[in-house]
């Protein structure tokens, strides 16, 4: 850290030059809000860049895409913002790519599946900032009582660990939040469990591929049809999902490490196991990045540059991952908290972050995809749903707004 600090002036003949950044919020009250890491970094790094000056400002997630896009349509663009997706601020011109701001030990030291995830068209532009990956939760007292004496492994085990658990009296044996929540991404965990995806290697949409429409088939007769995801998936979403757990009333379901600490503040003895496929382990989990980006707009390269690179040293990032059970998007910090027994619970999901698959969020069609997922995955495996009528329809869409943006 030491070594990217030493001899920083701002390069304005003395004057003070002043940084914005809009950040999403990933605390759960005003007590643990983002806003207090951010104040404590900047204060750290203002002492040793007399001449910087950072202003953060957190808005909640239900926000702050929207905010960051009304400043840029209105000319007022933030020297850096860290938000959900960035590629259609790049494909417009509108970014530094990371190797214009950082240092070449910086850049390097990412991830690389998140480097390559922050990509477009071949040059890096999303800085990955707060990463996760997917784990099977099972709550162990509901399995014990049930005669359930392993976590499944393949989604034979989940459909009798689940008739056992409904059997048992459970309300929610196996949890399936399709509401519109983050309908995107329980869709794409159990598109990587069937062996299917998004994309395809040369990131052309694969929505209806036959490995997709047979997972959903499969999901809505094995589980839906057979009454064992405690009612409408297209009405549950994962914050209630995740609150259902916590409160003792799901046996499985799929999730991401802040469901740890929400399961242990209720006392809920938990256990998580890789994403269970078809006839055993997925062939990957789904990683989750949310990205850092930085404007053009207001000229601060070199200013912003020597800022990022303090944001990114191993000790912040291991300090933000630790607040908020988050996985670090660096190598040097990532080896960090897998060398810390403290964080032994996120080893698990750590492990898998290299080979994580991620939404194809390089892809200027991808909001529009993502939400069109939304509206219409959860009642695709209803009772009066057609999985494959719906995802070629998902998939006619995403056609035509890729060829539109190419």
């Amino acid at each position: 850290m030491t070594l990217t600090l030493t001899g920083c002036g701002s390069g304005s003949g003395g004057k003070d030059v002043a940084l914005t950044l809009i950040a999403a919020d990933y605390g759960d009250s005003k007590a643990n809000s983002s806003q207090h890491y951010w104040d404590g970094l900047v204060r750290a790094f203002e002492e040793q860049n007399p001449g910087i000056k950072v202003d953060v400002k957190v808005y909640s997630w239900t926000d702050v895409d929207k905010k960051v896009e009304e400043l840029v349509d209105s000319g007022k663009a933030p020297d850096m913002a860290q938000v959900g997706a960035y590629a259609d601020y790049a494909a417009r011109g509108k970014l530094y790519g990371a190797d214009d701001l950082l240092s070449i030990p910086v850049q390097a030291d990412f991830t690389p599946s998140l480097a390559e995830a922050g990509e477009y068209q071949r040059k890096q532009y999303g800085m990955p900032f707060g990463a996760s990956t997917r784990r099977l939760f099972y709550n162990k007292k509901l399995f014990a009582a049930a005669g359930i004496t392993a976590p499944p492994q393949n989604w034979s085990d989940i459909l009798s660990d689940a008739q056992a658990l409904k059997a048992h009296g459970v309300k929610i044996p196996f949890a399936l939040p399709l509401g519109p929540e983050e309908t995107q991404a329980e869709t794409l965990e159990w598109m990587l469990a069937g062996g299917g995806d998004y994309t395809d290697q040369i990131g052309k949409y694969t929505i209806n591929s036959p490995e997709n429409v047979k997972t959903f088939e499969w999901l809505q007769k094995e589980l839906v049809g057979k009454d064992l995801t405690g009612g409408d998936p297209a009405k549950l979403n994962r914050e209630d999902a995740f609150a259902g757990f916590a409160d003792g009333n799901v046996g499985m379901l799929n999730g991401h490490p802040t469901l740890m600490k929400q399961a242990e503040a209720k006392g809920i003895d938990y256990g998580t196991v890789e994403l269970p496929g078809t006839t055993g382990k997925a062939k990957a989990t789904m990683g989750v990045a949310d990205w850092m980006m930085a404007f053009k707009q207001n000229g601060h390269r070199t200013e912003v540059g020597k800022f990022l690179d303090f944001v990114y040293s191993k000790k912040n990032v291991l300090t933000f991952s630790a607040d908020y059970n988050l996985l670090p998007v660096t190598s040097s910090a990532s080896q960090a908290m897998l060398a810390d027994d403290r964080f032994s619970k996120l080893h698990g999901f750590l492990n898998q972050l290299p080979s994580a698959h991620f939404y194809p969020s390089n892809k200027t069609s991808w909001p529009l995809v993502s939400k069109t997922v939304k509206s219409r995955m959860g009642a695709a495996v209803g009772p009066q749903g057609n999985p494959s009528a719906t995802l070629t329809d998902i998939q006619n869409i995403a056609d035509t707004a890729d060829n539109s943006t190419e």
